[in-house]
């Protein structure tokens, strides 16, 4: 391997770390990567499975679970490096259902007292992983927005939820771009940006 434009002491550390995740039996096997100015260092450790004898390779596939929000703020983050997107910009342009929002007036009021928002949701707002979307913690259907989400099955709903917490069997699938519509026709993505962000 290579080390031009890496460097050796970074790059051992890397490993000593991810070494001792593996020896510890907090994951069976993992594969690093590094690369900067062209230059590219690639290291397996580790079995597939715990327990297991088939060590982990560099094109080894690993299954991800809840991992599409960082690994899209990973992708923004080159965009943002390559000049391509900026930070404080308006995501209106990409995301229309996010553009001239109105939010509530006040958090206990009905959902058609509403104003325009103070202020456009920039990238910086979505890169803190919540969009804007909050969870109340007061009793059920204390609040009319609490009442609009549970009904258009955003975030963890009343009539979404079984006893256990997992959604519902019955429940349809849902796509991210129905969610973002659904929260910028209810006014569900206010109650943060107006009362806590803004």
């Amino acid at each position: 391997m290579s080390f031009a434009g890496l460097s050796h002491a970074r790059v051992a550390r890397l490993r000593d770390v991810m070494a001792s995740c593996v020896e510890r039996g907090e994951v069976p096997g993992l594969v690093t990567l590094v690369s900067r100015r062209g230059e590219t260092h690639i290291e397996a450790l580790g079995m597939k499975a715990l327990g297991g004898s088939d060590p982990v390779q560099r094109d080894t596939i690993f299954r991800i679970a809840s991992m599409t929000k960082p690994v899209t703020a990973a992708a923004a983050m080159i965009l943002v490096e390559e000049c391509k997107l900026r930070l404080d910009d308006p995501v209106d342009g990409l995301l229309p259902e996010l553009a001239d929002r109105q939010v509530l007036k006040r958090l206990d009021g009905p959902l058609d007292d509403t104003e325009p928002a103070k202020r456009a949701i920039t990238l910086r707002d979505l890169l803190t992983l919540r969009m804007g979307f909050g969870m109340l913690m007061v009793p059920p259907d204390t609040y009319p927005i609490q009442t609009a989400v549970d009904d258009l099955q955003l975030g963890q709903g009343l009539h979404q939820l079984s006893a256990a917490g997992a959604r519902r069997v019955d429940s349809p699938p849902r796509h991210i771009a129905t969610d973002a519509t659904n929260q910028a026709r209810s006014g569900c993505t206010t109650p943060v940006l107006t009362y806590w962000a803004c």
